[in-house]
């Protein structure tokens, strides 16, 4: 099956009312009858679109894709601390009773580890399984530098020099159109290969930027809290699967590592020629990983 989107979800959303009665919104892709994923973007603060149907998942499975508050076709927070990922597990929770689930499996990709984190924290006993895709550490308290280490060893490619400039040009730029210039201009360092079908994902990724989500994203949650939520993290009992990719110079693979050491039953698979986005590098390998993993008691 191709990388392409085959199975798009739904272009008219459908809303779920979650505990401080916001009205969010959320599609779906592929068969209705299929076994659900749940599937959450990442950024933070980004459009769903970006996910597609995850390099075919969406043949198998009927994902539904939340959009966020401020993001898509959901109304911003009302309260800024609606946009901490603690909170946005609680949204999460709000859909899983919305749509009569006991029990689900869960996907997240990149800074939306943190909220599938916090869900499997809380409310670990609704998850059949949980998928972590190239997810960060900052819950687990350390910030790998191995990113920086991938980004460094790719600088005798083409798009190099201009991403290395765009990259230490957007700490001190505020302008959000210059943001996302730039951010348009490091985009190759997210991808294995800058290649057309990575072209073309990254072709909306400016676009996407939600900088008010993003900003609220790890607010509101201390040291305390955090020590607290990787407590309750080491007691869940579902199987994780978590995806790290060796030419990720967003994430890393450290970052994965440890993730996986502060869940019971995780296992690690780091896939190779895979960049931050392992559905667009190699559909043909992230679909049957998951798949299976899935299919797994």
């Amino acid at each position: 099956m191709p990388h392409s989107t085959t199975n798009p979800p739904s272009s008219e959303p459908s809303h779920y009312v979650s505990y401080d009665a916001a009205e969010l919104a959320y599609r779906e892709a592929g068969p209705p009858d299929a076994p659900p994923l749940i599937c959450l973007a990442g950024g933070p603060g980004r459009d769903a679109a970006y996910l597609g149907d995850l390099g075919g998942l969406g043949a198998a499975r009927r994902l539904v894709i939340p959009d966020s508050r401020g993001t898509g076709a959901s109304p911003p927070a009302a309260d800024p601390a609606g946009y901490a990922f603690p909170a946005l597990a609680e949204d999460l929770e709000a859909l899983r009773r919305h749509l009569g689930l006991e029990r689900f499996a869960l996907l997240a990709h990149d800074a939306a580890c943190a909220t599938a984190q916090a869900y499997a924290a809380a409310h670990g006993e609704h998850l059949t399984h949980l998928v972590l895709v190239a997810p960060g550490s900052r819950l687990q308290g350390e910030l790998p530098t191995d990113a920086e280490e991938i980004f460094e060893s790719r600088a005798t490619e083409d798009w190099w020099v201009d991403a290395y400039v765009a990259v230490h040009t957007l700490p001190t730029t505020t302008d959000l159109t210059e943001v996302r210039a730039l951010l348009a201009r490091a985009a190759p360092m997210a991808y294995a290969r800058w290649e057309a079908p990575q072209r073309a994902h990254a072709a909306t990724e400016p676009g996407q930027l939600g900088p008010v989500p993003r900003a609220g994203f790890w607010q509101g949650v201390d040291e305390p809290a955090r020590l607290a939520l990787l407590d309750r993290l080491g007691r869940v009992g579902c199987p994780a699967l978590v995806v790290t990719g060796d030419r990720d110079a967003v994430s890393g693979m450290r970052a994965g590592e440890l993730v996986a050491a502060s869940l019971p039953n995780a296992v690690l698979q780091p896939l190779h020629e895979v960049g931050h986005y392992p559905w667009v590098d190699e559909p043909e390998m992230f679909r049957p990983l998951v798949e299976e993993f899935l299919s797994g008691s």
